[in-house]
């Protein structure tokens, strides 16, 4: 199975900092690898509900973009997470996001943690730390969740961006852009975590 790589926006300005850096990654991967772009505010995904104690605890299946959100992370191989830091962790829509995995979880049929299984995680952030340990602990959970999941963690793209264009102007950001999906290749799935 070829790699299928879904960019998830979690920006709340269109274009922003997160968005160009994700962009000017993406230009770097190979041209017959098949991205999706979703902006995550664009969505119209109910909050998520935990109802694992209602019943069976079993959730519905999804409909509507719900349902869209749940079968492009599915059907992706890679799975980057573009993220402004937002008090030293990830926008709140992208955990919302994470939050629908717990229920996801618990669709029957949707078998979603093993399908996640072996699949890569990346994270790309413009942030306005002055100590790159200020970014840390959203790091720190994204690598986290890829354990929990079983999946491999990618790599990260930090830029320190404030004004609108500035993450692009970082010195050598044009590199670890280039740098950050260096030896993906389109033809290769990633092995499953223990094999």
């Amino acid at each position: 199975m070829s790699r299928s790589f879904l960019f998830l926006l979690g920006t709340t300005r269109p274009g922003g900092n997160t968005e160009a850096l994700a962009r000017q990654a993406a230009a770097e991967l190979p041209a017959d690898l098949r991205q999706t772009w979703l902006r995550l505010n664009d969505l119209e995904v109910e909050p998520f509900q935990d109802i694992r104690h209602d019943g069976d605890g079993a959730y519905p299946v999804p409909c509507g973009d719900h349902r869209r959100l749940l079968e492009t992370t599915l059907a992706a191989t890679d799975l980057v997470i573009a993220s402004p830091l937002y008090w030293f962790t990830v926008s709140a829509s992208i955990k919302e996001y994470f939050d629908h995995w717990s229920g996801w979880m618990r669709v029957p049929e949707v078998d979603f943690r093993d399908r996640m299984r072996g699949k890569t995680l990346w994270a790309i952030t413009a942030h306005t730390a002055k100590d790159l340990a200020e970014v840390e602990p959203m790091l720190g959970t994204l690598r986290l969740i890829a354990d929990y999941m079983g999946m491999r963690w990618g790599g990260e793209l930090l830029a320190y961006g404030n004004r609108p264009g500035e993450a692009l102007t970082e010195p050598d950001v044009g590199i670890r852009a280039r740098e950050l999906f260096a030896g993906v290749d389109a033809g290769l799935t990633a092995q499953p975590v223990g094999c």
